[in-house]
């Protein structure tokens, strides 16, 4: 007679010895005998389900014991989504002269030269620069009498006679001139814009000659100018720029244009488009970029073609929160349209190589949960998510995530990142829909799944 004690291993036996005789006939497809198995299996349950009866005492200890005995714990799968490829950045630099550019608040995209020279076409070898002196004129006339300020006007210039000729001379040589009345009175930061704006020759060597007393004495402080600040590169023999010999390298330029840049007077005066000063009248910006593509300055320059020049800042929204600032310099373009054209493709190469990439949004399945009896849910990112990028810099994903506790709808089971180079994106990954518990049938009717795994 079987005890109670024994009736778990006649239980055993019995399942087991129903179960041999199921696979036995598991290979073969025919309808009936497939039918068969099930009806085998389902009576092999029901004797296993009646053992089991018995053996933890009878219907009410049964019911007890399997609607109160621990569940297998759901099966979770999980994959790494694949972060999207983003395509390589494009920035043409002009075939024709020589160029530079450089782009400072980008660094950690762009490299750690990119603020120093980071495109470059063309050799460094110099250059005419024509008015690009002009640029030059006023720094070194700024140097020996500054400004206190951007808007003050500083100390009064008289233009004599001899000034006044200076406008049939350079008129003759075909520079750009204004008009310098033989007694007219200017302030000192009015003779500079009229030498920047409309580029006005004469008013280039009437005020470096007031500054230094000679055209002569003004070379002499130029050159102590540009040794001073590294530029040995440049060379300059007069102020306006009609001569040839004035002559400067992109790398060079490219550290002038930052000198100007940076001083307040220059900056202000050069990104100015327009302005009107007495004797001179209304003054127009050669610079036909200003405002252009966020183009903020700084100075063109000229002998005809083939020596079309340009120094320029800018500034350059790509997304990332501050502004980039861009400085580039173009040396002997064959035409101002090409040149003009040519600045253009650079700074819009600039920011399209920059992409707000998508990478997930709120809902987006990455794994599932899976319960025995049937129950399932979706495992999701739990938010949107972007990074920024810079041409086809690669973008790194790592998911991270725990066991979860409760399987219940929302429950957050950790994270997933992304990062591309000094930008990063994170999301909450969570399940979607929940695990419900079995119902008391599934309880009651599968005794073998009860605690196992």
């Amino acid at each position: 007679m079987t005890t109670q004690q024994d009736a778990p291993d006649a239980t055993e036996e019995l399942a087991g010895w129903l179960r041999d005789g199921a696979d036995a006939r598991a290979a073969a497809d025919d309808p009936v005998r497939r039918a068969r198995r099930r009806r085998s299996r389902l009576i092999a349950g029901v004797v296993v389900l009646a053992l089991l009866v018995l053996s933890v005492g009878g219907a009410g200890g049964y019911a007890v014991w399997a609607l109160n005995a621990p569940l297998p714990e759901p099966v979770v799968s999980l994959q790494t989504p694949q972060p999207p490829r983003t395509p390589v950045a494009a920035v043409p630099m002009p075939g024709d002269g020589a160029a530079v550019v450089a782009v400072a608040g980008a660094d950690a995209y762009l490299g750690p030269d990119a603020s120093a020279a980071w495109l470059r076409s063309g050799d460094d070898s110099p250059r005419p620069i024509a008015s690009l002196t002009k640029l030059i004129t006023t720094l070194v006339i700024l140097d020996a009498h500054p400004l206190p300020g951007p808007d003050d006007p500083g100390p009064t210039l008289t233009f004599d006679k001899a000034d006044h000729d200076l406008y049939d001379a350079y008129y003759v040589l075909g520079a750009t001139v204004a008009p310098m009345p033989t007694g007219t009175r200017m302030s000192l930061r009015d003779a500079l814009a009229t030498m920047l704006l409309p580029s006005a020759s004469n008013y280039a060597d009437a005020t470096a000659s007031w500054a230094f007393g000679s055209t002569g004495a003004f070379a002499g402080a130029a050159r102590r100018w540009l040794d001073a600040h590294g530029l040995a590169s440049t060379r300059i023999v007069e102020p306006t720029g009609i001569d040839r010999r004035n002559t400067s390298t992109p790398g060079d330029l490219l550290a002038l244009a930052k000198i100007a840049a940076a001083d307040p007077v220059v900056a202000g005066l050069a990104g100015r488009s327009s302005m009107r000063v007495p004797g001179a009248g209304d003054l127009y910006n050669t610079n036909g970029l200003l405002g252009v593509d966020g183009i903020t300055g700084l100075k063109t320059g000229n002998l005809g073609e083939g020596t079309f020049n340009l120094v320029y800042t800018a500034t350059a929204d790509v997304g990332s929160g501050t502004p980039l600032a861009v400085t580039g310099v173009m040396l002997g373009g064959p035409s101002r349209d090409a040149v003009e054209r040519a600045t253009r493709e650079v700074l819009a190469g600039l920011r399209a190589g920059f992409h707000r990439v998508p990478l997930a949004q709120p809902g987006d399945r990455i794994g599932s949960v899976t319960a025995r009896w049937g129950a399932e849910a979706d495992i999701v990112i739990g938010a949107s998510a972007d990074v920024l990028t810079w041409s086809d810099t690669a973008i790194a994903v790592t998911l991270d995530t725990r066991k979860p506790t409760t399987y219940a709808d929302g429950e957050e089971i950790g994270a997933i990142s992304w990062t591309a180079g000094p930008d990063a994106a994170r999301a909450p990954v969570v399940i979607a829909g929940g695990i419900e518990p079995p119902d008391a049938w599934w309880r009651l009717t599968h005794p073998d799944l009860l605690g196992g795994d």
